[in-house]
């Protein structure tokens, strides 16, 4: 499951000007911040910062591939062995990839000073995922809502100062993860949810690929510079054409659909998946961070690959309910 780097190169073009245009003021005098004299950039320590290229970098998006390619094979060979063997499986799996999650984001928003409420997060996301497995998307709905109320009626304790900040980033990180991780247990519940769950995260893996494959071989045209230097319009084209095949052949194949259903639905999920993409990386470019953590070797944290998997996951729910009803 390969991914373009959405901050590699990031610093190294927006700092160049500013050094150029005040280095001869910096080093004839020393600024001072905080009562303590700060060094000239001559006398500061010379190792790469952030967005430096270096030498052994590993490829052109940034990451080990090897260890990226690993650890995607890994993850798909995980996901496929549950919902096969045993399909409840796949929902402890999305359970732990939700607690992790919730953790992950919660330690990176905290470096803000937001400080979430990370034990009701994750009692009432657990809690979700059950409901959503034993009740459906209504049950989903309300256990939503109970945990909300919950994480309203526990921040009380820590009193009235940034009492709406912390709260909104609590609920962000409840739509965020729980919520949308539910629309995956839903789609493994039925009788044939294993090929729903295939077909949605194998179509999401053809969007990352196409996507970096393309980019990294044929990008020219930025997509957003704003959010993302790495994504570019033939990255975009690429994810659109993978999904599109992904999608025909999957729909055909597994639930015996018409081949327009397939495009449609491998278009939604290439949208989806970028714009997922894309909203994560907003989030790390304001908390000024390249990836959300380190667990997974080439890949960062566990939610710089949940990023466009969780929101897909409510679209593929979506779309196969309508275009592949279960009988």
């Amino acid at each position: 499951m390969a991914h373009e780097d959405d901050t590699a190169g990031d610093g190294e073009h927006e700092s160049a000007a500013p050094l150029t245009t005040g280095r001869r003021h910096a080093a004839a005098s020393p600024r001072v911040a905080g009562g303590r004299r700060t060094p000239p950039p001559a006398e500061r320590d010379p190792s790469p910062g952030r967005g430096a290229v270096e030498e052994s970098a590993p490829s052109r998006a940034g990451r080990n591939l090897p260890a990226a390619i690993g650890v995607g094979v890994g993850l798909a060979a995980a996901i496929v062995a549950s919902v096969f063997l045993y399909r409840p499986s796949f929902a402890v799996i999305v359970g732990l990839a939700v607690i992790y999650g919730s953790y992950e984001l919660s330690k990176a928003i905290g470096q803000s000073g937001v400080r979430p409420s990370l034990t009701p997060v994750v009692v009432g996301g657990v809690a979700m995922l059950a409901v959503a497995w034993a009740r459906g998307p209504n049950g989903l709905v309300v256990a939503l809502l109970l945990t909300v109320c919950g994480v309203i009626i526990w921040r009380i304790a820590d009193g009235a100062q940034n009492y709406l900040r912390d709260v909104t980033a609590s609920v962000l990180i409840l739509l965020y993860l729980p919520a949308l991780a539910g629309f995956a247990v839903l789609l493994v519940h039925p009788a044939d949810g294993a090929g729903r769950v295939v077909a949605f995260v194998a179509t999401v893996v053809c969007s990352d690929t196409g996507g970096y494959a393309t980019g990294v071989l044929l990008g020219r045209h930025p997509m957003a510079p704003i959010v993302s230097k790495s994504k570019t319009w033939e990255g975009f084209a690429g994810s659109v054409a993978f999904c599109s095949g992904a999608g025909v052949g999957l729909m055909t194949l597994t639930f015996h659909e018409a081949w327009w259903k397939g495009l449609l639905f491998g278009v939604a999920v290439a949208v989806t998946a970028t714009l997922g993409d894309l909203g994560e990386s907003m989030i790390k470019r304001d908390l000024e961070i390249k990836d959300m953590g380190s667990l997974l070797p080439g890949h960062g944290g566990m939610m710089d690959r949940l990023d466009s998997l969780l929101p897909c996951a409510a679209v593929a729910y979506l779309v196969l309910s309508g275009f592949a009803p279960v009988a």
